[in-house]
């Protein structure tokens, strides 16, 4: 009974050292491995490539970063620029109001000067037509005045024995101050009329400083809806420039920050790596430790045994 224990416990040590040489093997692998994985050029490499795709996301955060400053100034000078333009298009659009307000007023001034145009107008035939009748009427009493000489004549003549004393000088002087009369009338009906015909000139030179003046703010009102159709045009330009820089640098940022996930998992999944390895380390420890305690507890066992053997049969 004894000889079968020896044998199981044989056995059984046989099995255990052969596992513990087992685990030892496997363990120096394992501390091989582990060694020229922190040692090796490929850990270094492999930590050297890890630290460089570190380096290259932050310079790529940091170059990032600067873009992203660097649009965010370009924004704002878009802005500031737009807010120009926007200034620029309310004076363009003040200028073009107060030029609509000058040309309705020239319009009202030369629908005054064509009324007052044509009242002078009016007024010209209306003096020709009181001249014509003036002379109409001068010339009626011409005649008259000339029949009633005729007849004085001829009445004087019935009187010759008073030659002196009936000369016709009061007559004379009469048809002299009418004359005059008629004359200073004449004057006078020249002088309005070149007088109207002055303001009939004035008015058509107002005339045409308004047609010109309304010309000028035309050309003026064209030239300003074209600066501001073109002005509109940038405007639009910029806004498109402005959204297509937005897009871009959300795309580059979600980009970025695609790869950052990726890189953090994959930290996380290194870290469990190396923790599990750890892990396994620690256990193959505790293995060991436990058949070496139950090796040298056989050991003692079987050294106990072979000395109780070797005793002397008394």
């Amino acid at each position: 009974e004894e000889s079968l224990q020896m044998w199981d416990l044989n056995k059984r040590l046989e099995a255990y050292l052969a596992r513990v040489k087992f685990l030892e093997e496997e363990n120096e692998v394992l501390r091989a491995e582990i060694q020229s994985a922190k040692g090796s050029p490929a850990g270094e490499s492999w930590r050297a490539k890890y630290e460089e795709e570190l380096r290259a996301l932050r310079d790529a955060l940091d170059h990032a970063f600067r873009e992203k400053c660097t649009v965010e100034l370009a924004r704002d000078n878009l802005y500031e620029e737009v807010q120009q333009v926007k200034s620029r298009c309310q004076k363009e659009q003040a200028a073009r109001e107060e030029a609509k307000k000058q040309l309705s007023l020239s319009r009202k001034e030369l629908e005054e000067e064509r009324r007052a145009q044509i009242w002078l107008k009016e007024r010209a035939v209306q003096l020709e037509k009181e001249v014509e009748a003036l002379l109409e009427v001068h010339e009626e009493e011409k005649a008259g005045l000339d029949q009633e000489i005729a007849s004085f004549s001829q009445s004087l003549e019935s009187f010759r024995c008073a030659p002196v004393a009936f000369q016709p000088v009061e007559v004379e002087d009469y048809s002299k101050r009418l004359s005059e009369i008629w004359k200073g009338a004449v004057e006078t009906y020249k002088t309005e009329v070149s007088q109207l015909e002055g303001s009939l000139c004035q008015a058509k030179e107002n005339l045409w400083k308004a047609v010109e003046d309304n010309q000028q703010s035309q050309l003026q009102l064209q030239h300003l809806e074209k600066d501001l159709a073109g002005l509109k045009a940038r405007k639009e330009m910029l806004e498109e420039n402005l959204a297509r820089q937005w897009q871009e640098q959300r795309g580059e940022a979600e980009k970025f920050q695609l790869a950052m996930e990726a890189l953090e998992q994959e930290k996380q999944t290194l870290r469990v790596q190396i923790a599990q390895v750890l892990e396994d380390r620690q256990q193959l420890m505790h293995l060991k430790m436990s058949l070496s305690l139950e090796v040298a507890t056989y050991r003692t066992l079987l050294e106990a045994e072979s000395t109780r053997l070797q005793m002397p049969t008394g």
